[in-house]
């Protein structure tokens, strides 16, 4: 078994399609959503079931409040954006994953939700692979 990798646990083929693993925290597998209009980060607990956050035991709801904070203050002092949008809609993908999204006065949608808004526009690898290590260097 993969370190990290919590028994009966399936990652969403369209969470996985749509994001690219960066590293694994505690809980969660912190992933990086191949979207380069936005600095976009995707927490999944690794939890098999978990649809909503009270799913969870009160000791994983509270890793995943710590884990998301230390997410989000990364992302903001490496992207040095106006504005954290944190979320976890589910509405398509039921699976539990937070979005933590790094947006900025002038970035496409804005003010906006980033959802729906035009077609994505993949990184090139070499910028993902920058990108993710900012990120972990953050952290």
């Amino acid at each position: 078994m993969l370190p990290g990798l919590k028994a009966g646990f399936t990652l969403d083929a369209r969470l996985e399609a749509d994001s690219e693993q960066l590293m694994w925290l505690g809980l969660c597998e912190l992933r990086v959503m191949n979207d380069r209009r936005w600095p976009w980060l995707l927490l999944v607990p690794q939890r098999p079931g978990a649809e909503e956050i009270h799913d969870m035991t009160p000791l994983d709801q509270a890793m995943l409040t710590f884990e998301t904070n230390m997410v989000a203050q990364a992302l903001k002092k490496v992207s040095g954006c106006t504005k954290i949008n944190t979320g976890a809609l589910g509405n398509i993908v039921r699976q539990l994953h937070i979005h933590i999204i790094a947006r900025s006065e002038g970035d496409p949608g804005w003010p906006g939700p980033v959802w729906g808004h035009g077609l994505r526009e993949p990184y090139q690898r070499s910028d993902l692979r920058r990108f993710a290590e900012t990120i972990r260097a953050a952290l």
